[in-house]
């Protein structure tokens, strides 16, 4: 409304005022005739108002939509001169509409008005935003969707970003990824060496890790005799781990004789916001490449582990310094609680049950309460327990129920033949515990045991009956272990050891040689293994259906396989004595969750494929659980794993 039009209504309002107020005065002192004459000149104005009203409200009409054409003028031209690309699709994606900075910028001057833009850039549109490449330009294309009364339209804002992602790609690229690298058997290359032999040894690994970093545009430091520190961006690390890293091959040629090698571990520490958080996630993937028996690099991200290499054996340390350590800080441990539990992985073997009990006989000699856990009905040592109940006696073992029951703050709990937590024999009974040690020889997993107060972990060991004999040999104990012991130990030993063929070092035979110095019997032994005529039939008929893919030898256990859990792996040994089979894979059911038994005499790494397949194990004995699939298919993914292994 105009300033004239405010001062006008203003003026008519105050007279008003006054022209009402007049024949009121006149109707009380002049009588009716006079009120009523006074009465004509408030009745003009108020004409005059309603005119003067409904004359700015039609002022005003005209001025709003006039201010209206003005803006859409305005609008359209600014749409036009926007420094971004705009446009309008219908529902089937035809251009209804463009700016200036669209036809120029991204259609180089083309004129597709009427067309399907859809058939020129194969983008997304229902995406809210995105990125898309087109003619070596970098946008982000936000749609802004429209629809009401039937119409159905889409406006897309093209946002040059080109120079922004150029800058972004650059800084992943130059982010930098810690290295820590360590031989594996440095001190065993280097103990009887002569001093030429051990500078050339030295001289070879130098001369292999700076070609190695040579190739990128990182830095590589010495920390001392055996371990460096490398710190490479992460444009360059990509290209070494799609080339697996190829540098573990290259060190297995460096040869201090016909049988020894060197081996590298390297932990890297991947993606990390700082140097200091990427040393930290480098320690703890050389400390899980180790842990796995070396000989392989672990990559810490924040995702998880990824692993490469892991080909080769794992490096047997000839010293016994650190178990002895370790023997007198679990005897400490022993002695200071008030009982111990010693339990291992679910479905119990000969290993898992028997380093229990070998472990228990030591700790009886220290006279503190100590009770075996395992469950009755589900194990595959129902032979070795049936034997010490009858030697020691039942008080011996317990289930996981009543273990729990009996359990304290003060009691100690000892986990042998496993780290993982998801195969203990009971998950109530660690999650218990306060005090909690590890013996195991399995390669390590990446959901390990994290709060034991000792973690003793040698993934080069035979199996976990040679960990605890070698322990129990450094305790002080009163007296000698008790022969029944001594056959457990022996008996877990041999099964994993296939009889001393597979997986066996030097320290192996010195177990075994001690526990048959305190009376281990190998006849009571080899009864353990024996089975029944139902039993080996099973087994024969596994082995008869097996097909072979080439070194891999591959077969379904038929539904009516009795005591299939123990024949399984036990079909999967047999077929690695037929000719040219270098691994084995033996596939059954349980409860609607197929199994996975794999074995290898060592060319092969089954740990890798199991691992593929969400498992785990040693290089050459591992299995898996996949749950809600059928055995054809996981045959199917077991074949897809060997095939990725093998590129």
């Amino acid at each position: 409304m105009k300033p004239k039009m405010h001062i006008l209504l203003w003026i008519i309002i105050v007279l008003l005022l006054v022209t009402t107020i007049l024949p009121v005065v006149f109707l009380v002192y002049h009588g009716v005739q006079y009120g009523l004459f006074c009465c004509i000149p408030a009745i003009l104005l108020i004409g005059v108002m309603a005119f003067t009203v409904f004359y700015s409200m039609r002022n005003q009409v005209r001025f709003v939509a006039k201010l209206n054409e003005e803006c859409e003028r305005a609008e359209l031209a600014t749409l036009q001169q926007l420094p971004i690309g705009m446009c309008v699709v219908d529902g089937k994606g035809i251009l209804l509409h463009y700016n200036n900075c669209f036809q120029k910028q991204i259609l180089n001057g083309a004129n597709l008005f009427g067309k399907n833009l859809y058939d020129t850039m194969p983008f997304d549109p229902e995406r809210p935003e995105q990125e898309y490449l087109w003619k070596n330009r970098t946008y982000r294309i936000s749609s802004l969707p429209y629809r009401e009364d039937g119409a159905e339209l889409t406006a897309l804002l093209w946002t040059d970003i080109t120079d922004f992602s150029a800058l972004k790609a650059e800084y992943l690229a130059s982010r930098p990824s810690v290295l820590l690298i360590m031989v594996d058997n440095y001190e065993d290359l280097i103990q009887n060496a002569k001093e030429s032999a051990r500078l050339e040894i030295g001289v070879a690994i130098e001369k292999l890790l700076e070609d190695f970093i040579s190739q990128t545009n990182g830095i590589l430091r010495r920390l001392k005799n055996g371990r460096f520190i490398a710190i490479i961006e992460e444009r360059h690390m990509e290209k070494i781990m799609q080339e697996k890293f190829k540098i573990l091959d290259e060190a297995r040629e460096i040869r201090t004789d016909e049988k020894n090698y060197v081996t590298f571990s390297i932990g890297v520490g991947h993606g990390a916001p700082t140097l200091q958080e990427g040393e930290q996630l480098a320690a703890q993937s050389l400390d899980m490449a180790l842990g796995r028996g070396g000989d392989q690099a672990a990559v810490k991200t924040e995702n998880g582990y990824r692993f490469f290499g892991g080909v080769s054996k794992g490096v047997e340390k000839k010293s016994r310094a650190k178990t002895r350590i370790i023997a007198g800080a679990v005897q400490d441990l022993i002695v200071r609680s008030e009982n111990v539990f010693i339990m291992g992985h679910r479905f119990g073997d000969l290993d898992s049950v028997g380093a229990a009990c070998g472990l228990a006989g030591a700790v009886r000699l220290l006279n503190v309460p100590v009770s075996v856990v395992v469950d009755p009905q589900k194990n595959l040592a129902p032979q070795l327990i049936s034997m010490m109940m009858d030697e020691i006696g039942g008080d011996l073992f317990l289930s996981p129920q009543q273990a729990l029951e009996m359990i304290s703050d003060k009691s100690l709990l000892i986990i042998v033949d496993t780290h993982n937590k998801d195969i203990l024999e009971s998950d109530k009974l660690y999650k218990a515990a306060k005090n909690v040690v590890v013996v195991d020889h399995h390669r390590k997993n990446v959901n390990y045991v994290d709060n034991a107060l000792v973690f003793h972990h040698e993934p080069y060991a035979s199996s976990a009956c040679e960990m605890v004999t070698e322990l129990i040999q450094y305790f002080k104990l009163d007296g000698m272990v008790d022969s029944c012991y001594a056959d457990c130990l022996l008996s877990g030993i041999m099964l994993d050891t296939k009889n001393f063929v597979m997986r066996t070092g030097v320290r192996t035979f010195e177990a075994a040689a001690f526990l048959r110095k305190i009376g281990a019997d190998t006849v009571k032994v080899k009864c353990l293994f024996s089975g029944s005529i139902e039993a080996y039939r099973s087994r024969t008929d596994i082995v008869g259906s097996a097909e072979i893919v080439g070194c891999h030898a591959i077969a379904i256990a038929p539904d009516s396989t009795s005591d299939v859990r123990l024949v399984a792996p036990q079909a999967a040994d047999e077929l690695l004595s037929i000719s040219k089979v270098d691994a084995a894979f033996v596939i059954y059911e349980i409860n609607h969750i197929v199994n996975i038994s794999a074995r290898s005499l060592g060319a092969v790494n089954v740990q890798i494929i199991m691992e593929a397949l969400g498992g785990g194990g040693h290089q050459t004995m591992a299995a898996t659980q996949i749950p809600d699939i059928s055995m054809q298919d996981a045959k199917a993914m077991l074949l897809q794993a060997i095939s990725s292994l093998q590129k």
